[in-house]
């Protein structure tokens, strides 16, 4: 099995982290106030059936927790999907929406570009690769809010609720298969 991970190909111990269930992640820095993400998962099905999930953009609400809204606008070559998250922090909760215009290349990405919303910039790609008797799935994500943030906690906040997120993600998808 070769797979490969943010462009590079894993070594026999990246691969045999994700055959235990372990989200391999790596942070890396965008824009003064924003982070960026990629985060890698094995999920022990076939591509078809994890692109078929994937592809249900209502329910990623399950997927991450945060997201309490995903709902589909426009479909069509390119669809268009209403989002809307809530964190809660310390001492207050913040809300961001975003609209996406999302590009499918069947059962091999999915990429997700920002229209308009509570970012300044905001783009997502996932990558599914057979691997093994399953699929490697890959979630990148590079955004910077319209708030002010360091980008060290932006980096951080990222590094530490994206593997959770990918954990439940997994759990959702293998439990509908």
């Amino acid at each position: 099995m070769t797979a490969m991970y943010i462009g590079t190909t894993l070594g026999q111990t990246e691969q045999t982290a994700l055959m235990r269930g372990e989200i391999l992640v790596q942070t890396r820095p965008h824009s003064t106030w924003g982070g960026a993400v990629t985060a890698c998962m094995y999920l022990p099905m076939q591509r078809s059936q994890v692109w078929q999930q994937l592809t249900d953009y209502p329910r990623w609400v399950q997927y991450f927790p945060d997201v309490i809204q995903s709902e589909v606008l426009q479909r069509g070559e390119v669809k268009r999907l209403y989002q809307v998250a809530r964190k809660a922090f310390l001492i207050f909760t913040a809300q961001v929406e975003i609209y996406l215009n999302v590009f499918e290349e069947v059962q091999q990405r999915i990429q997700f570009r920002m229209e308009k919303g509570t970012f300044t910039d905001f783009t997502a790609d996932l990558n599914l690769q057979d691997c093994g008797i399953g699929t490697l799935l890959t979630y990148a994500v590079q955004a910077t809010p319209n708030v002010p943030i360091p980008s060290i906690f932006i980096q951080q906040a990222m590094q530490f609720e994206l593997p959770e997120n990918m954990r439940k993600m997994r759990q959702a998808i293998c439990k509908n298969q």
